[in-house]
């Protein structure tokens, strides 16, 4: 199977601390800010930018997990349902500036039924989007991240697979694949 990757883990990490700070210069000490990772990849990116920016800015940002599964337009059209995450929110959205968090930008299918899930939650005053990976060319809904690690042009045939040592890979590392690689 060819294989090419895209960042490896120091360049994730660099990644995750250029997020942080543009968060820190782009919301005023995060008085009417919080994260929300996209269940089930996007929490990974989540925790490890929430804890960074505590380290960064001395700051605890609200954070939660958004699972959207139910607001997914493909829900009942697959032949395996698909199983719910964990939505974990512990505050209100109402009038709060909300930073969705999730590891690749596709289709834009998950941030669009995201954003109809986050609202039983409040009205935000403002969404912004952040992902590791934008798959430029590939949407089917007019979304776009407002801050991105790395920009890739890929085929709808190939993955990016996103492996994260904490979930048993090696290393943080993310590739670009011509198939779906399974973890066993």
């Amino acid at each position: 199977m060819q294989k090419r990757l895209v960042l490896d883990k120091k360049q994730i990490s660099i990644i995750l601390d250029r997020f942080c700070y543009q968060l820190i210069e782009n919301h005023d000490n995060f008085e009417n800010t919080v994260l929300l990772g996209l269940q089930p990849r996007g929490i990974m990116v989540l925790d490890m930018l929430v804890e960074r920016l505590e380290q960064i800015s001395g700051v605890k940002v609200p954070s939660g997990y958004l699972d959207a599964t139910f607001h997914r337009d493909d829900f009942r059209r697959r032949n395996n349902p698909l199983k719910a995450n964990e939505t974990k929110i512990n505050f209100l959205i109402e009038n709060q500036k909300v930073v969705l968090v999730d590891d690749v930008l596709f289709k834009g299918r998950s941030v669009r039924a995201a954003m109809d899930a986050m609202i039983a939650f409040g009205r935000p005053k403002k969404v912004e989007l952040m992902v590791l990976i934008d798959r430029k060319y590939t949407r089917d809904y007019p979304i776009k991240p407002d801050y991105f690690g790395r920009q890739v042009n890929t085929l709808e045939s190939q993955y990016v697979s996103v492996e994260w040592a904490a979930k048993g890979f090696d290393e943080n590392a993310i590739w670009i694949t011509e198939e779906k690689e399974v973890k066993s």
